[in-house]
């Protein structure tokens, strides 16, 4: 098989060239995870985000085959005790050609933990047979490499997903945008794997531009352009080693706690004040919510009162559960906050000076430091990622380090840095003093690289 000119080790797809039958050609495609400078959590209250595209990114390789079954191998190393091939018949995945649907497909899909990683590809065949109306007539075969970490909070599952959907529009003569392509992205995660998340990885692992900020505004996906990081500075990223830390909170709970504080606040403000905010928690502004809706909005709340009162949160991907009891008050006032948060920083950005100065590299990082805090404060923080931070800031501008938070979706993963230009060797050094302080391995990230729309489809002949 010709190697692909990525930044994959193109030799692992070489070994396993005997996976693909000779003679049918083969869609290559590629998307890079992210780092999430600013917005994280928030995406999906209608925040901006700024996210990097890393160097790290999934490829995937697709055939038609006239098999009746679609089969997956992975060269990634997945989970302990997960399968690293699985197939899936298609009579159970389209019968008579047409796509379950994401009841069915999730239950198919998504049930078995052991497998449950194939659901993020597999997955885009059937948001393309329920979406764009496309015909399942014939088997495929997905080769799958990738070199982002998984569950660390830089959206390895986006990378999956992105270049799963690209390289399957490919063999189906299926055309999407760059917006549709992460939006029908963003379908297989909510409703056939079932993870609540935002639209903001799968949008910069098929949009984002090499060493720029995607500028997303999650309304519901409005890209707001690429932003270059000033001269003089560049970001960095940090695995803390922890996957999930059994005592953060579940970021599904931490979702379902915001929109049942914005249900709150459309009848606290009544119907004109809301139609105002347009649909969306990040449009609330901080005085408005600190000048009053503050003290009105519970810190926590029992589902089954809330439900009895408001019946529901008008979440399409959460549901209440009565029997638990949510945290109502922080996850509301955090994407209010971080809207907000994120705006500045953009300014600050793209401010008209010939160099950044020192005031506003620091500014930059207090902003970061405050993301984090919120995140703890949600409950979405971990004991390595408030560690990684707080070596950071004690390193302090004087080492060259601006700022540092948790991304993603919190409660362990990677933390953001803001650096000086050259400053490898000192986070080099805090990522050394983290594993002696905790024991845990820290993986530094860097690097940056084109989305799946900017890299393309490559063509391959087995």
């Amino acid at each position: 098989m010709t190697s692909p000119v990525w930044r994959v080790d193109a030799s692992r797809l070489d070994a396993h060239a005997g996976f693909f039958r000779a003679g049918e050609r083969v869609a290559v495609a590629r998307a890079p995870g992210r780092l999430d400078l600013m917005g994280g959590i928030a995406d999906y209250s209608g925040s901006l985000v700024l996210e990097l595209p890393l160097d790290a990114a999934a490829i995937v390789a697709a055939q038609a085959s006239d098999e009746d079954r679609v089969t997956v191998r992975t060269l990634a190393v997945p989970d302990a005790g997960a399968e690293t091939e699985v197939t899936v018949p298609l009579a159970a995945l389209a019968p008579g050609g047409l796509a379950v649907d994401y009841d069915a497909a999730r239950a198919l899909l998504a049930a078995d933990p052991r497998r449950r990683w194939a659901a993020y590809l597999v997955g885009a065949l059937v948001v393309l047979g329920r979406e764009r109306g496309m015909q399942i007539t014939r088997g495929v075969r997905l080769l799958v490499d990738s070199t982002v970490p998984p569950a660390k909070g830089v959206s390895s599952s986006a990378a999956l997903e992105v270049a799963a959907m690209q390289a399957l529009c490919a063999l189906h003569d299926v055309t999407l945008d760059g917006r549709e392509l992460a939006l029908l992205c963003q379908r297989v995660e909510n409703l056939v794997v079932g993870a609540p998340c935002g639209v903001m990885d799968q949008m910069t692992a098929a949009c984002g531009r090499r060493d720029r900020l995607l500028a997303l505004l999650c309304q519901p996906a409005e890209l707001q352009g690429h932003v270059a990081l000033p001269p003089g500075l560049e970001l960095w990223g940090i695995d803390s080693g922890i996957r999930h830390e059994v005592s953060g909170a579940d970021y599904g709970s931490v979702r379902v706690g915001a929109f049942m504080g914005w249900r709150i606040l459309t009848e606290l403000a009544g119907p004109e004040t809301a139609a105002r905010w347009r649909g969306h928690l990040a449009n609330v502004t901080p005085s408005e919510w600190e000048g009053g809706y503050r003290e009105a909005v519970p810190e926590i709340m029992e589902g089954a009162a809330f439900l009895e009162r408001y019946h529901d949160t008008g979440d399409s991907v959460t549901r209440v559960d009565p029997a638990r009891t949510y945290a109502v008050g922080q996850p509301t006032a955090h994407p209010i906050h971080e809207h907000h948060r994120v705006r500045l920083f953009r300014a600050l950005l793209e401010a008209e000076t010939s160099a950044p100065d020192e005031e506003r590299r620091l500014l930059l990082g207090e902003l970061m430091y405050q993301s984090h805090a919120s995140y703890g404060a949600c409950g979405l923080g971990s004991s390595g990622t408030d560690h990684l931070v707080a070596l950071v800031r004690a390193a302090g501008p004087a080492a060259g380090l601006y700022g540092a938070k948790i991304t993603g979706g919190g409660s362990g993963g990677v933390v953001a840095l803001l650096a000086r230009a050259g400053s490898r060797e000192i986070v080099d050094a805090i990522a050394r003093r983290y594993e002696r302080d905790t024991g845990r391995g820290a993986t530094v990230l860097g690097g940056s690289s084109d989305g799946a729309i900017g890299s393309g489809v490559r063509w391959l002949d087995p």
